[in-house]
């Protein structure tokens, strides 16, 4: 019943409008492919999550090492730095300040959440954005287990409301088969921090069995698609399902378990390493750091198969981190993380670029 209750919320969310969006019957695809990228913005240091205000305008976006979170314009052209979050560290690895989403509503209370580490793990924390700074930090889910790699850490909120994190294992393997656990699983939470209603196991975990979650979007019929880090062989694309669990540490990529769900799309670690994931024109697109390219995978609207991927940009621009769908237009905001430890690049060296989708 509870998992009912989820999808009839999810899908009542979905507009007729956006439906028509999803492609043909029985036909994976969408009407474009992503053309050349240009320039937004310059002068990052590891921009790791981005999140647009609700009318389109701008969009917030972290530096996950500085803990700062800034302002940009959608033409790029102004940039301004809103604050830091408290109580961050990083980790000398994949820790630090993650995550970032506005709430659906802003416009009436200025709420907006991010994803950090701190002193006993990872948190999820609200913080108010009144148009000109940050302020009120107030965290709202702490003790999610850190560790130098596997943190997850990106935030979405659903056509339901409620806000989806995920979550790492925090390089130990076992607590990903622990529903009690709040690592390497997808959480579901209310905006003041709760497990939301109808979640499947009565506490905050919407699915489990994940090693390192690094993406979720939502498609347009409200289904939420998920990006995940394989240990040596195979990197994930699944199809997220109430209660669901996703194998780690008994798969890694497709495999004949009982009880597990496979992924929908599996590439070697070296092609991929997904971060940020898009869903724009009934395509789920993926950016890669390792594989230095972001992948265009073709979904349907009226069952589960997906097309062939798609590479594009394959080391054009290095390592790519987040990938976001630009309100109101066909295009991807694709971000790189240069700047990190795998990149050696120096720091303010990495770029937010525009990419249409025709």
């Amino acid at each position: 019943m509870a998992r009912t209750l989820i999808a009839l919320a999810t899908a009542g969310a979905v507009t007729a409008a956006s439906l028509a969006l999803a492609g043909e019957p029985g036909e994976p695809g969408g009407r474009g492919e992503p053309g050349e990228p240009t320039t937004v913005s310059t002068g990052w240091t590891i921009p790791w999550g981005t999140s647009w205000l609700p009318d389109g305008s701008a969009a917030l976006v972290t530096e996950r090492d500085d803990f700062r979170v800034w302002r940009v314009s959608k033409d790029g052209k102004d940039k301004q730095r809103l604050g830091t979050v408290p109580e961050s560290q990083t980790t000398g690895g994949e820790g630090g300040l993650m995550g970032i989403a506005v709430d659906p509503d802003w416009a009436t209370n200025h709420h907006v959440y991010v994803m950090h580490t701190s002193t006993e793990g990872n948190r999820i924390a609200r913080m108010t954005y009144d148009g000109t700074t940050l302020s009120g930090y107030k965290p709202l889910l702490k003790g999610i287990k850190k560790n130098k790699y596997h943190n997850g850490g990106r935030l979405a909120f659903g056509p339901d409301g409620y806000l989806y994190a995920t979550t790492g294992d925090a390089q130990d393997k076992a607590l990903a088969q622990d529903r009690n656990s709040l690592s390497g699983k997808i959480l579901r939470l209310t905006k003041d921090g709760r497990p939301a209603p109808g979640n499947p196991f009565g506490n905050h975990v919407y699915s489990m069995g994940h090693r390192n979650p690094q993406g979720i979007a939502f498609d347009a019929r409200g289904r939420l698609w998920e990006a995940e880090f394989g240990e040596n062989k195979k990197d994930e694309l699944n199809l997220i399902k109430p209660g669901g669990n996703y194998g780690w540490p008994t798969c890694e990529g497709t495999c004949d378990v009982a009880g597990m769900t496979n992924p929908k799309k599996t590439w070697a670690v070296a092609e991929a390493s997904p971060s940020g994931i898009a869903v724009v024109d009934s395509a789920v697109y993926l950016a890669a750091l390792r594989g230095k390219r972001l992948w265009r995978v073709p979904i349907n609207a009226d069952n589960e198969n997906v097309g062939t991927a798609k590479a594009y940009y394959v080391g054009a621009y290095g390592r790519l981190r987040s990938v976001t769908a630009v309100p109101g237009a066909d295009a991807l905001w694709l971000s790189t993380t240069n700047a990190d430890g795998n990149g050696g690049q120096p720091d303010g060296s990495d770029k937010i670029f525009r990419v249409p989708i025709g």
